[in-house]
């Protein structure tokens, strides 16, 4: 008997969607759990050439969490690509004008850096409040 592991396909890739409410956690251990739901990893056909993933919704951004002295020590940097253009912003003031910016950055960071990114993190939705439009995605049973 030849019993051989069928690969998979992209036909056989089946997509969920996934709520996640960041209300009081911590936003390295949020952020990993969101980047295994992107990647597929819990998936028992998961490919490391395929984007497997599921959708994912996170709510409450505003209210995620740091421990220790980073809330008033961590920075974010980004460059305009122009000279002088080195813009560095504190983690307190980047929660309160774009909180969303925040855990993008850290999903992004902990995905794999190659050609599937772009298409894992199309499929994260991140709102700061509770609101948002993907109420009829979710299966109640």
């Amino acid at each position: 008997m030849d019993k051989k592991t069928a690969p998979t396909k992209q036909k056989d890739i089946k997509r969920e969607w996934h709520l996640i409410d960041a209300k009081e956690k911590i936003l390295g251990r949020i952020s990993s759990d969101i980047a295994k739901i992107l990647m597929g990893k819990s998936k028992a056909y998961f490919v490391r050439n395929l984007d497997c993933g599921d959708y994912v919704v996170v709510i409450n951004a505003k209210d995620v969490s740091l421990t220790g002295k980073k809330p008033k020590e961590k920075m974010y940097y980004r460059h305009s690509g122009y000279p002088g253009g080195f813009r560095g912003e504190a983690f307190q003031d980047l929660i309160k004008r774009k909180p969303e910016d925040v855990i993008i950055h850290a999903v992004k960071g902990m995905l794999p850096q190659n050609k599937l990114r772009a298409s894992m993190l199309k499929r994260l939705y991140v709102f700061s409040t509770e609101e948002h439009k993907y109420q009829d995605k979710f299966v109640t049973k």
